[in-house]
C-alpha cells in the first residue's frame, strides 16, 4: 500500500495492518499462503505469456476452465501439488518454481495499491 493511501486511511480513523495480523495467522501459515499465491500468479503469467486462454490450458491439463480460474486466483480448494504439476506441464523448471515462491515471500507479488 502506498504511504499516501495509508495516511489517508489512518487520518479517517482506520487501523491499517497486515492480513496476518487481521486473521491471526501463524508465521508458517502466512508463508504457506504467500507461497501458494506466488505459484498461482506464476501460473497465470506463464499461461498468458504462452498465449493460452483458460479454456486452452484446461484442455491441456484435462481439467475445466473454472478450475483453472480457481488455480489462478489461489482458491483454497486448489492444492499446491496441482499448481506445481500444472506449472511443470507448462514448461516451468524447478528454478522457475523457486523464483515464484521467493518473489511472493519478498513482497514482489504486485505493484502497490
Amino acid at each position: 500500500m502506498r504511504n499516501s493511501k495509508r495516511s489517508r486511511l489512518e487520518a479517517a480513523g482506520w487501523v491499517v495492518g497486515s492480513v496476518k495480523e487481521f486473521l491471526g495467522l501463524s508465521e508458517a501459515d502466512a508463508v504457506l499462503i504467500e507461497m501458494k499465491l506466488g505459484l498461482s500468479q506464476s501460473l497465470r503469467d506463464r499461461r498468458k505469456k504462452q498465449g493460452l486462454s483458460q479454456v486452452q490450458l484446461a484442455e491441456r491439463l484435462q481439467s475445466s476452465q473454472s478450475r483453472v480460474a480457481k488455480m489462478e486466483a489461489g482458491d483454497p480448494s486448489v492444492s499446491m501439488d496441482l499448481l506445481v504439476s500444472s506449472l511443470l506441464q507448462l514448461g516451468a523448471s524447478s528454478a522457475d518454481l523457486a523464483k515464484a515462491i521467493r518473489g511472493r515471500e519478498k513482497g514482489k507479488d504486485r505493484p502497490a495499491a
